[in-house]
């Protein structure tokens, strides 16, 4: 049980992937040809007997050719030709070393196929001639030719233009043998009428209007004489080219806009090299709004939208039908520009239910206008809802990871309506609605404290003592008789009216009235009440007092 446990988990993983790498090995090595190893990603032939007598390939069905990245092979004198087949299916080889080798012949189309070649030795072999066309596809980093029996003719001119033209300043010592059998420096070679091309491109203004047409004229010039061919990209618009020896013209019928900005390039080519001219063609159109979608949040809300036009069409927004004027709370911003395709948005900072809306966008310039509308809404009335809407769902924008760009003048305001901004209105509104409430909430409270005060000194039924609390002092009962009363407001009395008396008047008793109370310092009037004020001092009997409280004399 022990040994079963011992030989699952990491334990059998480790050898399942040691048999797979050496089963790996035993196909590759089977599908390899006599005198080379191979291995997933690189054959190498240097035994030289009994040699190969072919460039190398893998058995088929045997192993992956496309993950071959190098191939090394010296030693191998009875190899001589790389024909056209031969290393197309390693398409992902990088390296390619044939050294100390008989090689004498490459094919034109050899390397047609291994657009990732970047190193080419062909050190040490037969070679007497080497076109140009082999690697005028491929992007080469190096390409060492030393120790080849170079025959010096044109072809191999490019060779030392080449060398006279490549960044590196390590130079390769190449000689090629004339007529007399001399070996001569490739640097020193001079051979009449062989020159590089030149290429002259005759086309008129390449600015032109989306559905029209333009015919380009080129011209080519050299010794040799050079081949004509159009480079014209990934081209979109119908086009068809003509040529001869030395002319050629391109038509281009019914140019599309998506065409703007794209190269179109004549090209010379001879055995010594090659020779362009460009223009670029440049395609005037209407606005059209691709994309125009419903608000989305994020740092901010913002209105998404693509234009396409050229020249740059001008953006004017409408809101509920009027001119929009854009300030720092709403502003257009262009986040991505394609040549004449602009991605950006109307941003908004912090809209609220005054900013819902319908939106419109307006894209114009010389050649026409397109626009769109979409209804934003950002928030529900207070009050009313919650402010959540099934058709607005919380997306959010991506900013393309780039710094929001200012679209500058491209918003339109030789119409605009003299306005402050959305934003700001509804700021202010709100500062109003918060100071109308503070104020009214201040004001009734103040009312209900003094209608409470009021109505507290009419009507209650205790002594004046009770109103201390309120300010008023105290005030002592004064001898004599007369119409006008005087409460009491010593310690001692209990009943709300103490004293009162008939006889003669107070100091004041002839303000306010015969029927008065002084309150402190002030004489008020009284209302008597029945209950209080209908019985006289004969009808009080002395158990009518409070207990407790002294009796009036």
């Amino acid at each position: 049980m022990s040994s079963w446990t011992k030989w699952h988990g990491p334990a059998m993983v480790r050898l399942w992937g040691f048999c797979w790498l050496v089963v790996g090995f035993w196909r590759a090595t089977l599908a390899c040809p006599t005198s080379c190893k191979c291995t997933a990603s690189r054959i190498w032939c240097s035994d030289p007997t009994p040699g190969i007598v072919a460039f190398p390939r893998l058995e088929p069905n045997s192993a992956d050719p496309e993950n071959i990245t190098e191939i090394y092979i010296a030693n191998q004198k009875r190899l001589e030709i790389i024909n056209e087949d031969d290393v197309e299916a390693y398409t992902g080889l990088k390296n390619l070393t044939i050294v100390d080798s008989g090689l004498k012949f490459v094919a034109h189309k050899a390397f047609l196929k291994n657009s990732n070649l970047q190193h080419i030795n062909f050190t040490r072999n037969k070679l007497t001639s080497l076109s140009r066309k082999h690697f005028r596809h491929l992007d080469l980093f190096e390409l060492i030719l030393v120790g080849n029996p170079f025959t010096c003719s044109c072809d191999i001119m490019w060779i030392k233009t080449l060398q006279e033209t490549k960044s590196s300043p390590e130079t390769q010592d190449l000689y090629c043998l004339n007529e007399s059998s001399k070996n001569i420096p490739l640097a020193n070679l001079q051979i009449s009428n062989c020159g590089l091309p030149s290429a002259n491109l005759a086309a008129p203004n390449l600015t032109v209007e989306e559905g029209k047409s333009i015919t380009l004229s080129c011209s080519v010039a050299g010794d040799p004489v050079p081949n004509l061919y159009w480079d014209v990209g990934n081209l979109v618009s119908k086009h068809m080219s003509e040529t001869s020896q030395t002319q050629g013209s391109l038509r281009i019928t019914n140019i599309s806009s998506d065409d703007s900005g794209k190269q179109i390039s004549c090209v010379a080519e001879n055995l010594v090299g090659e020779d362009q001219d460009s223009v670029n063609l440049t395609v005037h159109f209407a606005p059209t709004i691709t994309f125009l979608e419903s608000p989305t949040s994020d740092h901010h809300w913002c209105i998404p939208f693509t234009v396409k036009g050229n020249p740059k069409p001008a953006l004017q927004w409408f809101y509920n039908g009027a001119i929009l004027n854009e300030s720092k709370y709403i502003c257009t911003k262009i986040h991505v520009t394609n040549h004449t395709e602009y991605h950006g948005c109307l941003q908004l900072d912090n809209p609220t239910h005054m900013n819902n809306g319908d939106y419109k966008l307006v894209a114009k310039n010389e050649y026409g206008k397109d626009e769109k509308q979409i209804s934003a809404h950002f928030m529900g009335w207070p009050g009313i809802d919650d402010g959540t809407d099934p058709n607005y769902p919380e997306v959010i924008y991506e900013d393309y990871g780039t710094a929001a760009n200012d679209i500058g003048d491209t918003t339109n305001r030789s119409n605009e309506i003299p306005s402050t901004g959305v934003a700001d209105k509804a700021d202010r509104e709100h500062l109003s609605v918060y100071a109308v409430v503070v104020i009214a909430s201040v004001v009734g409270f103040c009312l209900l404290v003094m209608l409470f005060l009021l109505k507290l000194a009419r009507h209650s039924k205790f002594g004046m003592k009770d109103f201390s609390w309120f300010g008023f002092g105290k005030v002592k009962s004064r001898q004599g008789v007369g119409p006008a009363s005087v409460i009491s407001n010593d310690d001692d009395s209990a009943s709300p009216l103490h004293h009162i008396s008939n006889g003669s008047n107070t100091p004041s008793s002839s303000e306010g009235g015969p029927d008065a109370v002084i309150i402190g310092m002030t004489k008020i009037p009284v209302i008597e009440n029945p209950q209080y004020f209908g019985i006289t001092n004969s009808q009080l009997k002395p158990d009518t007092w409070p207990r407790g409280s002294p009796k009036t004399a």
